[in-house]
């Protein structure tokens, strides 16, 4: 089976469909299915040459519709040597340009590869219902009803990482009327055993060692639809209202030349009482990363719209509990197997979840850790995943052939 993946940049900063792409494709080539990727990055990108699989670096895109000349002549010209496409993600030139590249292999006769469109998320309400957005909801209508719907209902299946999300995308946009929709499932690679070098490489990160005793980790992109405001207020009156020592708090990832996390930090600044035990170590890469994941007490992730959230499989994957909202789209998962906590993406929500996990004994703490390695093994590591896949494209292939 040879696959190509269509996205507009597989850098790493951009979040979790380019990271998804590189935790699928080893596992997937044990299974018979041979990857390649066509990204609008340089091809000198040193996150380009890093990658082990075939990398078609087109060059980099212009402007927000992610435009490059050079795609649509590629996809022409080399679609027809793929069995499947998959599109990951909407609202940008890839998409667009797939869709026509497949109109014109149609009218030349030429040999059509099944196509598929993965959204990642981007066919979720939230993106229309969110205050300051109005603008780009109203701009997303119009570029659904002229555009977008026709890449959609023309691909072969549209194909969702979790259940949720498929429930989510059918009350975003209309007319909505895919051929298929399936619920893939989604994984990462199992994480590297642990080693006292990633503990190191993690305290190069923080200003003081001590940080790194005992705390909460939030590692994620540093944005407005993160929650991280909530999380930082939540643990400002925690701190108030307790006499005991609360865990301290990192948050890491990229972003912090925002606006957004330059208004956070001023605020937590202007605390006395939390300015010491509330830190930002920017992005956390490789056995830094790990470190920070296998030292925490908990994960924490009060967002107001996660698709998946690759962050919350790699600390249930180490066996560290998460405490996250509701609009995570796998709290259902992570409910029913006891591996963490769920409250609504509000002030009160996560202080919820703060509050909970102080009151768990030790006992409940330490079966809480089992139950998340379990759920990470069953529902999220990317070996079943692929075999999982394996199925859906051959049973596509059969059916449609």
């Amino acid at each position: 089976m040879n696959v190509l993946r269509v996205i507009a940049s597989m850098n790493p900063s951009f979040g979790g469909p380019s990271q998804g792409i590189r935790n699928s494709i080893p596992e997937q080539l044990k299974e018979g299915i041979r990857n390649e990727v066509v990204t609008l990055d340089h091809a000198e990108e040193a996150f380009i040459k890093k990658d082990t699989f075939v990398m078609h670096a087109i060059g980099k895109s212009k402007g927000p519709w992610c435009y490059h000349a050079d795609l649509l002549p590629w996809l022409k010209e080399h679609l027809p040597t793929y069995d499947y496409v998959i599109v990951h993600g909407l609202w940008l030139y890839p998409s667009y340009a797939v869709y026509k590249a497949i109109q014109y292999l149609k009218n030349t006769k030429q040999r059509i590869p099944k196509v598929f469109i993965m959204p990642h998320g981007m066919l979720d309400p939230y993106f229309i219902k969110t205050k300051g957005r109005k603008l780009k909801a109203l701009r997303n209508n119009l570029y659904w009803k002229g555009i977008e719907s026709k890449v959609v209902h023309a691909a072969d299946a549209v194909l969702f990482t979790c259940e949720e999300e498929l429930l989510l995308a059918r009350k975003a946009y209309t007319p909505y009327k895919p051929q298929k929709e399936i619920n893939t499932g989604y994984g990462i690679v199992a994480p590297p055993v642990y080693q006292e070098t990633m503990q190191a490489a993690f305290l190069q990160h923080l200003s003081n060692p001590d940080l790194a005793k005992n705390y909460w980790l939030f590692l994620s992109r540093i944005h407005e639809k993160k929650g991280i405001d909530l999380l930082i207020k939540a643990y400002k009156q925690l701190a108030q209202e307790t006499k005991a020592s609360l865990p301290n708090l990192i948050i890491a990832g990229p972003g912090l030349d925002t606006d957004y996390a330059q208004n956070l930090k001023r605020d937590i600044d202007a605390d006395a009482r939390v300015k010491e035990h509330i830190y930002f170590t920017g992005m956390l890469q490789h056995d830094a990363k790990w470190g920070a994941f296998y030292g925490a007490q908990a994960f924490v992730l009060p967002s107001h719209q996660e698709n998946f959230g690759i962050s919350v499989a790699e600390s249930l994957a180490c066996g560290i509990p998460v405490l996250i909202s509701d609009k995570v789209n796998i709290y259902r998962e992570i409910e029913q197997a006891k591996a963490g906590i769920v409250a609504p993406d509000t002030i009160e929500g996560t202080l919820q979840l703060l509050r909970d996990w102080l009151e768990l004994t030790a006992a409940q703490k330490e079966s809480m850790k089992e139950h998340a390695k379990e759920l990470f093994q069953t529902h999220f590591n990317a070996r079943s995943v692929a075999h999982n896949w394996k199925k859906i494209l051959t049973e596509m292939y059969t059916n449609n052939a």
